[in-house]
């Protein structure tokens, strides 16, 4: 490994991971607004005026001050090594999955590799292993705590979030019948040559989309937090920076999921008639960023949306839908997408 490879592999590791800890930032101000506008409200729109700034844009510098001034309160009867670490592993695992992410166009004729690891052959894989360890940070949290109810908080939402990891994976498994791989860029790169995922596997989009939104913790299935009368469920008894952490994590698997929804359905940065692969120069790159990103932000508004509009699942109601529809449903897509791809390769 040469000295500039592992330079550049910090910087690519500094920038990432400071833009998207801002991008948290701002998108929590963006959801307030979004928030605003359909229950017609006006939303934040004072912090700045004094320094001329105007839309309230200050609004997340305000937050973020407030939060990491909080005191942070350690109950006495918490085991504190194991309520220390819990926000820790939340924080961590939804990084660590950005890893794999390809941002832009990735290749060896590519001007630049948007990607923190190139050339990860099970990036997919790699993902899911690592975005599920968040549930130990939610059962850990709960237990940790010392508290019944956020100890069933805890045992509520680690049964959510492993319930929906079942058909999230089964999900994406005609996309990788379709294209014969787990790695992000080959998939981008078949889509660029064929048609986007939503059209090759649309039964399997729906149940992506569906499990993403349990898996993330999002109205209608934001069961773990129900803020209105749960208040915290797991991290009850969390405050300050720790509770934070869980928020920050939360919303970075936010922005991870909506990678993914736009690499796996909607071709990455595949523009049909604009984008193609053969393009390699400087502008090219730079095109196919903007379009990736482009995307993902109206995902992430898509996601917003839906929270405000549709009103929460009961619990019995969520655990049905899982195991009773999109499991089943999952499989049977999956064994017709492999019954269509062998007669189309025979």
């Amino acid at each position: 490994m040469s000295f500039w490879f592992l330079l550049g592999l910090l910087v690519k590791i500094f920038v990432v991971v400071n833009v998207l800890l801002g991008a948290v930032a701002y998108l929590i101000y963006v959801e307030r607004k979004v928030a605003a506008y359909a229950q017609d409200r006006i939303g934040p729109n004072r912090a700045g005026r004094e320094f001329g700034i105007p839309f309230g844009l200050l609004q997340p510098l305000a937050d973020g001050a407030k939060m990491l001034l909080k005191e942070g309160v350690v109950p006495s009867y918490v085991n504190r090594p194991l309520y220390i670490l819990a926000p820790l592993i939340a924080i961590a695992a939804a990084l660590l999955a950005v890893a794999v992410v390809p941002f832009g166009p990735v290749g060896p004729n590519q001007y630049i590799d948007f990607q923190i690891a190139p050339n990860v052959d099970i990036g997919i894989l790699y993902i899911f292993a690592v975005s599920s360890l968040v549930v130990y940070g939610v059962i850990l949290a709960g237990w940790a705590s010392n508290n019944k109810y956020a100890f069933i908080g805890g045992l509520r939402s680690s049964a959510q979030l492993i319930s929906y990891e079942i058909p999230l994976g089964l999900s994406i498994m005609g996309i990788v019948l379709w294209t014969g791989s787990l790695d992000l860029n080959a998939i981008i790169n078949w889509q660029d040559h064929h048609v986007w995922g939503i059209f090759a596997s649309p039964i399997g989009f729906l149940i992506f989309l569906v499990s993403a939104f349990a898996e993330t913790n999002r109205l209608p299935f934001d069961l773990p937090e129900s803020e209105q009368e749960l208040v915290g469920g797991f991290h009850t008894e969390y405050s300050g920076m720790k509770f934070g952490m869980f928020f920050l994590g939360e919303y970075v698997h936010v922005i991870t999921v909506s990678f993914l929804t736009v690499i796996l359905f909607f071709g990455g940065w595949d523009l049909p008639f604009l984008l193609d692969q053969e393009q390699t120069g400087f502008v090219s790159a730079l095109a196919k960023f903007f379009a990736i990103i482009v995307k993902v932000t109206l995902m992430i508004l898509f996601i917003m949306w839906v929270r405000w509009t549709l009103p929460r699942f009961r619990y019995d109601q969520l655990m049905d839908l899982a195991w009773k529809s999109l499991i089943p449903l999952a499989i049977v897509n999956l064994v017709a997408t492999a019954v269509i791809v062998q007669m189309l390769r025979s």
